[in-house]
């Protein structure tokens, strides 16, 4: 069964705000040379998730892995998201669709984060 991982991320009107999600994008592809990873924005930006889905499917994926780049649950990913995936799922109900929570819930993603910020506080905490 051939596998899209779909980041899902806010989006914003600035261009230059996706620039740590394509980075993120260019990451996996680096570790895992053959997977198909795309980028997708519930706002502001394009492709939007509906487009996203749609393209991965039109090159075959038959399951669909959506990884909200979201530091938390909000009501985007509490009710908007849910709603969408059950549009998605009515489109295209040979596929499988599979939603993860927010990377930010994720342990290692706070420990990277509680690093980040300490090594960024540096001197002022000597």
């Amino acid at each position: 069964m051939t596998t899209t991982i779909i980041l899902f991320a806010h989006g914003a009107r600035d261009p230059e705000w996706a620039s740590p999600m394509r980075r993120v994008q260019a990451a996996i592809r680096a570790r895992a040379p053959g997977a198909a990873v795309e980028l997708a924005f519930l706002e502001f930006m394009a492709p939007d998730l509906e487009a996203c889905a749609g393209a991965a499917i039109a090159a075959g994926a038959r399951r669909i892995v959506i990884l909200p780049m979201f530091i938390a649950q909000g009501g985007h990913l509490k009710r908007e998201v849910p709603e969408m995936l059950e549009k998605l799922r009515s489109a295209w109900p040979q596929v499988e669709f599979l939603l993860d929570r927010a990377i930010g819930e994720d342990e290692s993603v706070v420990q990277a984060m509680a690093d980040a910020a300490l090594a960024k506080a540096g001197a002022a905490l000597a």
